[in-house]
């Protein structure tokens, strides 16, 4: 018999930690190779996780609710015969400290407080947990480990944040750090409290973890971007009667509809070849320009809250290929069985709000990307078209484009030019195109 740690596994890009929702198995059960054992909830999707071994479930080490880093243990299982070589444990995790520096620099600029170093600080008395993000801030500002543990943290369990850092060194020299008791972070940080009158016929509704996590990453976003949104209108009547015209014959063929959403995707992929400084990043005071061109839709789930899968690469889909993927993540958002992975490394992302009556939106930014654009509703308009002949009036199918971008890095200009550049993309749909 031989024992193994179980670790908690990364499970899509850029997620560094999980919360375990729910153990399926309990303390001495037996448990196959590859089945689930407990079900994990990340930043951007509840999953199963299944055993990496097979045999007992001798000690489980995370409770439900505990919030854990990925490659931390969080069970052993008990194994017959010896533990295979390439098995993973707590002990060679440990030996590779770039891991804990690879998920620092993948972690989203909100989220450095939730990510655990291995191991306790072992100076003096302090028992609480730093990132190795702080204590590079701590190495670099000369700040030593009792003072360390004398900043107030107000992450979980007391854990000093990068922002705890940066005010702490705002204030550095004239007045003391005060201790403060350890709390849980706010559901939605630095947001002043608002007194809020309740009557008796009120209801009162707690949020879902789901939305406290929207309503997070939106406060986060209006704090970190400076959202600026440009608009114009498309002319659609080409793709709506290309649409009318081969709907059925499309669904015959491939058993599936398709809808508007492929048709814009398209047209921004293509936009984003012609102005690439919109598929970028900012990291402090550099930016981080993308080569993958990986859109997002925004998709409305059952229960009101919104999801964003990734359409991965997808400049280099034909309309086709971009209409199954939509498709697909549509149909898994809505029975939850989006994947990690699915969720993960979006470099712009596309909201219909059209699909809800509405005309036009002013879409706030998913960081850390810098830009995102909603599609309003079609609508049918009397317009001025050019022939040969003149100047004629006629029934026109037009949309508003509405292009919401971050400021810091993205001037009018170029925030102005790629929307207007999606729109003639669309405008300049070839009625004539096959599938």
């Amino acid at each position: 018999m031989a024992s193994v740690e179980m670790l908690m596994p990364k499970m899509g890009e850029s997620i560094i930690e999980g919360t375990i929702l729910t153990w399926l198995k309990k303390e001495g059960d037996s448990i196959e190779q590859d089945e689930s054992v407990l079900e994990v909830a990340t930043d951007k999707v509840d999953t199963e996780v299944p055993a990496t071994h097979g045999g007992v479930l001798k000690k489980i080490l995370a409770k439900e609710g505990d919030v854990i880093a990925v490659g931390a243990p969080i069970a052993i299982i008990e194994t017959e015969g010896e533990i295979s070589s390439t098995a993973p444990s707590a002990a060679s995790t440990a030996e590779k400290p770039s891991q804990k520096e690879e998920l620092v620099a993948a972690a989203p600029a909100h989220t450095e407080s939730l990510i655990a170093a291995a191991e306790p600080d072992q100076s003096g008395d302090d028992e609480r947990f730093y990132s190795p993000l702080v204590r590079s801030i701590a190495k670099e500002e000369g700040i030593g480990a009792t003072e360390l543990s004398k900043i107030p943290g107000t992450g979980k369990d007391n854990r000093v944040t990068k922002q705890d850092m940066l005010d702490y060194l705002k204030n550095r020299g004239s007045q003391a750090p005060v201790s403060q008791p350890a709390a849980s972070a706010p559901s939605i940080s630095e947001t002043p409290k608002v007194q809020v009158s309740i009557s008796a016929t009120d209801e009162i509704i707690e949020m879902d973890r789901m939305r406290k996590m929207i309503a997070q990453r939106m406060v986060d976003s209006k704090r970190i971007s400076p959202h600026v949104t440009s608009f114009v209108e498309a002319d659609m009547t080409h793709i709506v009667h290309w649409r009318e015209k081969n709907k059925i014959a499309y669904k015959q063929k491939y058993g599936e509809s398709i809808t508007y959403t492929p048709f814009f995707i398209e047209a921004i992929a293509k936009a984003i070849r012609d102005f690439p400084m919109i598929n970028i990043s900012v990291d402090g005071d550099r930016i981080i320009k993308k080569k993958d061109i990986n859109i997002g839709m925004a998709v409305a789930l059952p229960s009101g809250n919104l999801i964003v899968p990734i359409i991965k690469n997808a400049d280099q889909l034909n309309l086709v290929g971009i209409s199954k993927k939509v498709n697909d993540l549509a149909n898994r958002a809505r029975t939850n069985k989006l994947t990690a992975d699915d969720l993960s490394g979006g470099t712009y992302t596309v909201s219909n709000v059209g699909s809800f009556g509405n005309v036009m939106g002013t879409p706030i930014i998913p960081q850390p990307q810098v830009a995102i654009m909603a599609v309003g509703a079609i609508v049918k308009k009397p317009a001025v078209v050019e022939t040969p002949t003149g100047d004629v009036i006629a029934i026109r199918h037009k949309m508003f484009l509405s292009h919401s971008y971050d400021h810091r890095v993205v001037d009018g200009s170029l925030g102005g030019m790629f929307v207007r550049r999606v729109a003639d993309y669309l405008e300049a749909f070839d009625m004539n195109s096959t599938f």
